[in-house]
């Protein structure tokens, strides 16, 4: 037997909804218009306007517009929505009408669908569940609350974990000293702390950016309902729902300084996107110097071995590669990526209304995810694990003719140039070649060139 379907109506007539669909008439016409990704929007941008239409009902109700039974049933059906079928309710595909309103309206329908359920009321979606409200403002105000949340409760506490870790690991190997490398090249030494310390002050810059910008995401549109005047909407409705809906969020949101702004622009957005793509830069930054220390283990860099978490190639036996770096990088060319999306969207301000918003709430938020993600990963199974390969580092520390640098106010640097080539060319120790072509005796060039002197200097801790 076929799925069985029952009869909706909208403003364009009658159209056929599957009988066991929460939702109506506009939702599905969403649904047979936009089949163009099979992807629906994420479940925290969803939440987000069902926590936006429970502050609103919420509102609606104390400023005497909403009947107490309706909000109360209203109410009842946003907390009900918590079950594992959640996203079968909300099947609106990302690309849509720019403004959301499919999807604002998918949320609406669905509600009073709940609400209306076995105690005899009319819920209209759009006299009651939309009330004082129109897309054109929810969904902006959800793009704000959405990204704001999961970069509070996802993003921030997995950057401070990378933070602590790297601080950790740079505890841990702040006695090694290694050759420094610029242009791929030996360059002078410096400590392997010195190394992951600045890795440590890139994730906490990017943090400090990030958090930087949530001022700006708790400033919201709603109660600009169609373009910012509030038409439909009671005077004090904006604040009045900012305050419910930080009481449900435990986060301090207000109404936008310019409501038009916030209705037509999605500038916080793309600012929010430029620090993402600041850490994914740092990120790759990371892995990379990761996945080059891991290289060899006989034939490259070889100065530390991230931990072995799964066979490397399905034809070279033993083979084993730095998979997390790995994933880590690729989540980082993602949300560069996702930046320029966000950029391009972000720019789609036409006169009184962005025309791109589905796309920034999908993309920002699958950025942020992404990132949170990486981010724990890289601290737990890469950065926490690795272990240092000090006889190979002492070595190749030992030969490096660069160490000739830390003569140059003695000898000159001329003269110096001269005994690292003769160092280079030979394979010899700098320190014996040194003692050859000076006037120094070993003593003075033992204290000179001693590596871990060489490495002073600078800030390296917190």
């Amino acid at each position: 037997m076929g799925e069985k379907f029952r009869t909706e109506k909208d403003s364009l007539g009658e159209i056929q909804v599957p009988q066991t669909a929460l939702y109506g008439a506009q939702t599905q016409r969403a649904v047979e218009n936009f089949p163009v990704s099979g992807n629906g929007l994420p479940t925290e941008f969803i939440r987000a306007i069902v926590l936006i239409k429970k502050s609103a009902a919420e509102a609606n109700r104390d400023l005497g517009l909403l009947d107490k039974a309706r909000a109360a049933a209203i109410i009842g059906a946003c907390d009900s929505l918590g079950d594992p079928e959640f996203a079968a309710h909300f099947p609106v595909d990302i690309y849509q009408t720019g403004s959301g309103t499919s999807s604002n309206m998918n949320v609406n329908e669905v509600l009073a669908h709940l609400a209306g359920e076995g105690n005899g009321l009319s819920i209209s979606p759009n006299d009651h569940v939309n009330m004082s409200q129109s897309s054109n403002d929810v969904i902006p105000t959800a793009i704000h609350v959405s990204a704001l949340l999961a970069v509070r409760d996802k993003l921030l506490p997995a950057l401070r974990n990378l933070h602590t870790q790297l601080c950790d690991k740079a505890v841990q190997v702040q006695n090694v000293v290694k050759t420094g490398r610029t242009h791929l090249m030996d360059a002078v030494p410096m400590t392997m702390a010195q190394e992951v310390y600045a890795w440590a002050a890139q994730v906490e810059d990017c943090r400090e950016r990030i958090r930087a910008t949530m001022p700006r995401l708790a400033q919201l549109a709603q109660g600009g309902t169609a373009i910012g005047t509030g038409l439909n909407a009671h005077p004090d409705f904006s604040e009045l729902f900012a305050q419910k809906l930080s009481a449900h969020t435990s986060q301090q949101f207000r109404p936008a300084d310019n409501l038009f702004a916030a209705i037509s622009s999605q500038d916080t957005s793309v600012e929010l996107s430029g620090q993402l793509k600041v850490l994914a830069v740092a990120m790759m930054k990371i892995a990379n110097d990761l996945r080059w220390m891991n290289s060899g283990p006989l034939a490259g860099v070889a100065e530390i071995a991230l931990k072995a978490l799964q066979p490397g190639s399905s034809i070279m036996p033993g083979k084993v590669n730095p998979v997390i770096a790995e994933s880590a990088a690729m989540v980082a060319a993602r949300v560069m990526g996702n930046d320029t999306t966000i950029t391009v969207a972000g720019q789609s301000g036409n006169f009184q209304l962005n025309v791109m918003l589905p796309l920034v709430a999908s993309t920002l938020l699958e950025s942020i995810s992404l990132l949170a993600n990486a981010s724990q990963l890289l601290a737990d199974r890469a950065i926490a694990s690795y272990t240092v390969n000090r006889p190979h580092i002492e070595e190749t520390l030992g030969r490096n003719p660069i160490l000739v640098t830390a003569l140059n106010p003695v000898i000159g640097y001329l003269k110096a140039a001269e005994i690292a080539k003769a160092a280079y060319s030979s394979g010899r120790p700098v320190l014996d070649v040194a003692l050859e072509m000076t006037d120094l005796d070993r003593k003075t060039l033992e204290d000179l060139l001693d590596p871990a002197h060489l490495a002073k200097g600078g800030l390296v801790g917190e």
